[in-house]
């Protein structure tokens, strides 16, 4: 495989994140600073100065089918407990609501759905600022505590918190009260939009209709946790790692962004302030840090909210697939303010890229994986821990070195696992969808930046992160997405200049208009499936044309990120045909054999669509959901899963000669 660090474009990529890492140091109020407006969103961890509370479990639900799905927000259902507002139904949260029942139309509901639960605030917490953190409610949310709003926010999949010091009770019972509204429009992300049938004798009274303009269930719900947690007054707000390393020391450039004076007192303003940006400038002989290695043992210290520490025989963060030994290393930057205690795990690596090649720490990275969907039986998309640990035990026994977030941010459990376990990821907005001019205006474009923002504050410190993903499949042959993707691709590289940015590409060569602005062209192909359906004798000829005119046309490389065959497990025949797991087999074989003549040149991956069956919205063309897995959606493989396996651990081992299938 080729080296980068021994010639001379090596050479060339170092210097120039080098410079990169200067830049950073010298303008860090700029760098990641795209989240100008946006207070710091770290991960809720328990600490010497930070308690959690849980909010899982049963809450109260109810759906609002009103005429107009206002009844709740006109009535003010939040101001009491939602018991007492009509009848409800015992929720599990993370979970989505749609399969939870046996109610069809709970199923395919559109609209306002309400949440509710009681909880207690220990007094200990009454000199603390106490935060409500929801991480992902899809789609739209509005939060109470104890009927006073909180908190809004739009859009599905990433976090949002607010400090709730002044409105609850440290000596009785509280409640909370979310309601959520899955509702999508053009304007959304993804968008969509609703067919209202209000007065049709063919249809039921008031029959809403959620159109989609993508290939899978439109689940909703609050799918993650919802928890309290605690900070002293004066707090870690922020906290930004950027890495390089040269031969054996590594360079660990950090901000820390903070909030709150030493010494605020229980009874002061400051614990009752809910203003944004009120970041103190002034901190800075207040902070310190050390980064401790895997064992807990120090290996650098500094001091202030900005600097560059160097670690000395430092050990790269690796995929799995490229070190056997250290793949996944992780250090721990541990920040103090004060009294509050934050540890930030972060990798050593770098990613960078030639027109022939992608590189982590400047050596040749072919990805081999697949893509993905947060979806299961009964739960949907919640958050569910023993699927995320099958997940990645399925990955291992593939052989899958790397995945795309297909099609939205994933939970941040599941990201944790990809950095521990040195899986590479491409994380993926849900820029899915972008189909009609509408969904080009000024107001999509600046939700667009939005969502932007709030995923790279989350991720910018996961090492397992190479590569920033804007959208899926978006019409870039539409003269409208030059100047939106362009706003969008300029501030993602200002949000993050040290990793890759791309979009998924679905649409033919010709007329394409937004490919040039990115570094690596992802490319989503179905020869022999949608396209020349049955006839796997194409595949040969229009995957090697089209991998070729492509790399003429952009000299980039390239990534196939989807490429896939329906099937229903357990149905065979031969001739193999369509929908069968012989034609799946077949399908990839023939995919496989183009691969391997360009992944010498300069292809640099390839993604199976997709890992697992998952849900759809019904067609007549989806047999009870997608069934393009190479697994069921219980996670058990098809026929295709072995021929996979069989493949990514035969170039697992042209890097890393003699390993193990699991």
């Amino acid at each position: 495989m080729q080296n980068m660090s021994n010639g001379a474009v090596g050479t060339a990529v170092v210097r120039c994140c080098r410079l990169l890492l200067c830049a950073w140091v010298l303008l860090s109020g700029f760098v990641f600073d795209g989240a100008v407006g946006l207070d710091g969103m770290l991960f809720p961890r328990e600490s010497e100065s930070r308690q959690i509370q849980e909010l899982d479990g049963f809450w109260h639900f109810r759906a609002d089918d009103s005429t107009d799905r206002r009844a709740g927000l006109d009535q003010q259902w939040f101001l009491k407990r939602l018991a007492a507002t009509g009848p409800v139904i015992p929720m599990p949260i993370s979970s989505s609501f749609n399969d939870i029942t046996t109610d069809r139309k709970l199923q395919n509901f559109v609209g306002w759905v309400w949440y509710d639960r009681g909880f207690f605030v220990s007094k200990d917490w009454s000199n603390r600022r106490v935060v409500l953190r929801v991480e992902s409610a899809h789609y739209n949310a509005i939060v109470w505590v104890n009927g006073k709003e909180v908190m809004r926010h739009s859009g599905g999949h990433l976090p949002f918190e607010a400090q709730i010091n002044n409105f609850i009770k440290f000596s009785d019972e509280n409640f909370v009260t979310i309601a959520v509204n899955n509702t999508l429009t053009p304007h959304t992300l993804p968008p969509g939009t609703v067919t209202l049938h209000k007065n049709s004798s063919d249809y039921p009274p008031n029959f809403y209709i959620q159109n989609v303009q993508f290939d899978f269930f439109n689940y909703a719900g609050l799918h993650r946790k919802v928890r309290l947690y605690t900070t002293p007054i004066a707090y870690i707000d922020d906290i930004t790692v950027v890495t390089q390393f040269h031969e054996t020391t590594g360079t660990v450039n950090y901000v820390i962004k903070t909030k709150g004076q030493i010494g605020d007192s229980a009874k002061s303003d400051a614990l009752h302030f809910h203003g944004r940006n009120d970041y103190n400038s002034d901190s800075s002989a207040d902070v310190s840090v050390e980064i401790l290695d895997r064992n807990g043992s120090s290996v650098a210290k500094g001091s202030g909210n900005m600097g560059q520490l160097m670690i000395k025989n430092v050990i790269p963060w690796w995929p799995y697939t490229m070190n056997r030994t250290h793949y996944g290393y992780q250090y721990t930057l541990k920040v103090k303010f004060g009294s509050d205690v934050y540890r930030q795990k972060f990798g050593v690596r770098t990613v960078s890229k030639t027109q022939t090649g992608l590189f982590i720490n400047n050596k040749a990275f072919y990805c081999h994986g697949v893509a993905k969907h947060e979806d299961s039986d009964i739960r949907g998309k919640g958050l569910d821990f023993p699927l995320i640990a099958r997940d990645f035990n399925m990955l291992k026994w593939l052989g899958a070195n790397c995945f795309r977030t297909s099609h939205y941010p994933y939970a941040e459990e599941i990201m944790d696992e990809a950095d521990q376990q040195g899986i590479v990821v491409i994380d993926e907005c849900p820029g899915v969808g972008i189909d009609f001019d509408i969904n080009f205006s000024n107001e999509s474009l600046a939700h667009h930046l939005e969502v932007m923002r709030e995923m790279v504050r989350r991720d910018k410190n996961r090492p397992a992160v190479i590569m920033w993903s804007i959208a899926n499949e978006p019409r870039t042959q539409n003269p409208l997405s030059v100047p939106y993707f362009k706003a969008i691709i300029d501030l993602t590289r200002s949000l993050d200049p040290t990793r890759l940015v791309t979009y998924v590409i679905g649409t033919d060569q010709k007329g394409e208009l937004v490919a040039q602005l990115t570094d690596i062209l992802c490319i989503n192909r179905y020869f022999a499936w949608y396209d020349d359906s049955g006839y796997l004798e194409t595949i040969y000829y229009k995957m090697g044309n089209d991998l070729q005119s492509w790399y003429n046309e952009y000299k980039k490389p390239i990534i196939i990120t989807e490429y896939g065959a329906d099937t229903v497990a357990g149905l065979h025949t031969i001739p193999s045909s369509m929908f069968t797991e012989d034609y799946q087999a077949d399908f990839l074989r023939e995919y496989h054999h183009v691969f391997d003549i360009y992944r010498k040149k300069f292809l640099v991956g390839e993604m199976v669509w997709n890992y697992a069956d998952f849900m759809t919205a019904p067609s007549v063309s989806r047999v009870v959901g997608n069934r393009k897995g190479v697994l069921t959606r219980q996670r058990q493989p098809k026929a295709a899963g072995h021929i996979l396996r069989l493949r990514y651990w035969s170039i697992i081992n042209e890097t890393l000669p003699f390993s193990a299938m699991p």
